[in-house]
């Protein structure tokens, strides 16, 4: 599996807030998340309850979307990435790992009874105008193809 450029994985490190896209029936929401970025599986991880918009529509349609920014009105610091994922509960082994990064980076959730959340991430574009106006890194997750599939019979 190939990896999100190392300037991609910093800029996401850093910063601590995403914004969620989710939609189902044709009707889009947004929800902003505290999160935590688990580099080795390249998901991020953040928290919410069952009942909230955002996951009652994840719960019917798993491919999200979102985005992570520098707030600055200065044209030549503008940074930001967006993404594309899939949203799962993770179970047993992820859990504990996903629950381990949650709690290190934000300690004061282990107060709180909640979900955790994972986002498999799909698509990475990172734009980041300190590298030249309007520069911008893309990453896209290798899809594992079956060689029965092939519809080219060539191949």
């Amino acid at each position: 599996m190939s990896l999100p450029d190392k300037r991609i994985v910093d800029f996401i490190n850093e910063h601590h807030v995403l914004t969620l896209a989710t939609s189902f029936d044709e009707e889009p929401y947004c929800a902003n998340c505290f999160y935590v970025y688990m580099e080795e599986e390249n998901s991020l991880v953040f928290t919410s309850d069952y009942d909230t918009k955002h996951i009652q529509q994840a719960s019917h349609n798993i491919y999200v979307a979102g985005s992570i920014v520098l707030e600055t009105t200065v044209i030549g610091k503008i940074q930001g990435v967006q993404f594309q994922g899939i949203i799962s509960e993770p179970n047993a082994e992820l859990h504990e790992k996903a629950r381990k990064a949650y709690l290190k980076r934000f300690p004061i959730a282990m107060l709180m009874k909640t979900t955790l959340w994972v986002v498999d991430l799909t698509f990475l574009k990172f734009t980041d105008n300190r590298l030249g106006f309007g520069k911008k890194l893309k990453w896209e997750k290798e899809l594992i193809v079956n060689p029965f599939l092939r519809t080219n019979p060539n191949k």
